[in-house]
């Protein structure tokens, strides 16, 4: 069962004796957790038939204990294990996997790790009840995330802004929702988010950013280059060498498949590539600017500044020398 599938459940009250919540991404697991929390009692339930519990401070049977009673006041009772990846002999919870109370809902949060789905204590967990495993999205996935959450709040965002908030942010779900909804509280009286409420916000400046230093290497606007490179070296703990080289080595390599594709259509690009349908002229047009030669020739030296930002075979060049001698090579 996938996570909408499972809030969509839990909002019409169908609920199950067991949730198993596990996986490297715990903001898929907090929200399940939370919702079930805060919503399937109520107040004056709560007090009787729900227990929060980590799993530090619980042992299996003392647990199991707990999942044999009768609630008090409502129709279930509510037993939810935070942090259950420190529970010892977890696997022990099979025995009452098998034969789970259905006036208990138990919820296990068992964050950052995988459960082995081979064991029979995953099986029966998932045969009575619901198993989900909590993944991280891809980094080309952020984006369309981004879109779609704001759209839950009320708010569309500019292609653009979505994919700056993606690239500075990263896939952490919880830092990259904590930002918005802290952004939302200073723009409430509009509905699009753009790069101005981005700056203005999270301090992602929208002219100087990779994301602008990519299209003018594009264009070969070298001028713009520059003065980014600039700013870069000006502010090199918000834009590290590392970083930015990584996301370079990712642009041209996408602008070195771009020259193989059969399928030169929007999406057919899009799809290949993993960019937006709105900026695949963009990389059209890179594409004629860097032949196959000189692609193959930038990624090798991508390739090798990448390790001397890391500090390997290099000995005195700073961050900011590095970028410069950098982008003299794919320049030129």
């Amino acid at each position: 069962m996938d996570y909408n599938k499972i809030i969509q459940d839990l909002k019409k009250k169908i609920y199950h004796p067991v949730y198993i919540l596990h996986g490297n991404e715990p903001f898929f697991i907090d929200k399940i957790s939370d919702y079930i929390e805060d919503n399937v009692l109520d107040d004056s339930e709560k007090a009787f038939d729900q227990v929060v519990v980590y799993g530090k401070d619980i042992d299996v049977r003392t647990l199991m204990n707990s999942l044999k009673q009768y609630p008090s006041l409502g129709s279930h009772r509510v037993v939810i294990v935070k942090e259950a990846q420190d529970i010892r002999q977890i696997e022990l919870l099979e025995e009452y996997f098998d034969k789970p109370m259905p006036s208990t809902i138990l919820v296990i949060s068992y964050k950052h790790k995988k459960l082995d789905k081979r064991k029979r204590f995953y099986k029966l967990a998932s045969k009575n009840g619901v198993a989900f495993e909590s993944k991280p999205i891809y980094d080309n996935q952020v984006p369309d995330w981004i879109k779609n959450y704001l759209k839950t709040q009320g708010y569309g965002i500019t292609e653009k802004s979505a994919l700056l908030l993606g690239e500075y942010l990263g896939n952490n779900l919880s830092k990259i929702t904590n930002e918005i909804n802290k952004m939302l509280i200073n723009v409430s009286d509009k509905k699009t988010i753009d790069e101005t409420d981005i700056e203005s916000n999270i301090g992602i400046s929208k002219d100087y950013n990779i994301f602008e230093l990519q299209d003018a290497l594009g264009s070969r606007n070298m001028v713009k280059v520059n003065r980014i490179v600039n700013y870069f070296n000006a502010n090199q703990k918000d834009h590290p060498a590392v970083m930015v080289v990584a996301m370079l080595y990712t642009y041209f390599q996408k602008l070195f498949l771009y020259h193989f594709l059969t399928d030169k259509s929007k999406h057919g690009v899009a799809s290949k590539i993993g960019v937006p349908v709105g900026l695949v002229y963009k990389y059209k047009h890179a594409a004629a600017n860097y032949p196959t030669k000189k692609l193959s020739k930038i990624m090798h030296d991508l390739r090798v500044y990448d390790l001397k930002a890391k500090g390997l075979d290099n000995a005195s060049t700073s961050s900011g020398g590095l970028l410069r001698e950098l982008i003299f090579k794919i320049t030129h």
